[in-house]
């Protein structure tokens, strides 16, 4: 692995072909009022939802599991009354991580948490925001379609967005400017299904996405669920993929990265950010929106 940014990686960024991809780490430091760190990996998640109480080791292993069980027990809409009270209803610090890489005018950034950070960074620019959505009874895509003129969000069909603008895709939810989450196993499974069968993305996205790169930031791959969707998400990615900056990765997260064809970067994900903003690259220079007719 390297600490230095590769030439392939500042050529694709200036290109902007590079689609950086935001884990759960981007959100380390972030406080409420109080103290009290933003609930950001699985681990934090659980305990939040459960006031604060370790559940049996098997829903332990990872969020989606105990949030099934919350489901099972008490309703759907405690799950989303959590997560709305989590990441809607609560101030959270802001994130200068997130406010400089909104500033470097990426066509396409992919959020893998539900927090605001990147739709607040991004509340006076326009912008699409793609929400991932699950078992939605009469609907066949997996995915809402939110434009921001600016000032707020109006929902949009495939018939009428601009592709025109820059793309925010947050596939397992966020609160704003509606509550729509994955989150339990029975929505990962649902999204999932249709992420692969090609109905858990917009068209004009699926088509965008052919030859592109990526750069993994913050984003641990050391459970199933986020490497199916980052499997499926990249699907048709360049060669190579992309880069992952992954610090002491395990023996799981370096074959699947490997298999999909990422170079391990040694970096956690403010290091690699000041390495690409040392290189000076020029906020918006040769970024294009994602849009059919600015294919190579």
């Amino acid at each position: 692995m390297t600490t230095k940014l590769p030439t392939g990686l500042l050529d694709a960024l200036e290109s902007g072909r590079c689609i950086p991809v935001l884990g759960h780490q981007t959100l380390d430091g972030i406080t409420s009022a109080d103290g009290k760190a933003i609930p950001a990996d699985s681990d934090s998640l659980i305990l939040a939802m459960n006031n604060g109480r370790p559940m049996a080791p098997k829903l332990m292993y990872e969020f989606p599991r105990a949030a099934m069980n919350i489901e099972l027990k008490k309703g759907r809409k405690a799950v989303t009354r959590f997560l709305d009270t989590t990441y809607r209803d609560t101030v959270w610090s802001e994130s200068s991580f997130h406010q400089q890489l909104a500033a470097q005018g990426f066509a396409y950034i992919i959020d893998m948490n539900r927090d605001t950070q990147l739709q607040l960074a991004w509340s006076k620019q326009p912008h699409l925001l793609v929400v991932g959505i699950a078992r939605m009874a009469g609907e066949l895509a997996r995915y809402r379609l939110f434009q921001h003129d600016g000032s707020s969000y109006q929902p949009v069909t495939d018939e009428t967005v601009d592709t025109q603008l820059p793309v925010l895709f947050k596939p397992v939810g966020t609160p704003l400017p509606e509550s729509l989450y994955i989150a339990s196993d029975a929505d990962y499974v649902d999204y999932l299904t249709e992420l692969m069968g090609g109905f858990g993305m917009p068209p004009f996205l699926k088509q965008y996405r052919m030859g592109c790169q990526y750069l993994l930031l913050g984003l641990k791959l050391d459970r199933d669920t986020p490497r199916m969707l980052i499997n499926d998400i990249t699907y048709g990615a360049g060669n190579p993929a992309g880069w992952a900056c992954v610090q002491n990765p395990t023996a799981n997260e370096e074959k699947f990265l490997k298999r999909k064809g990422f170079e391990l970067l040694d970096l956690n994900h403010q290091d690699c950010l000041a390495q690409i903003l040392g290189a000076t690259l020029l906020a918006g220079k040769n970024r294009t929106p994602p849009s059919p007719e600015n294919q190579p």
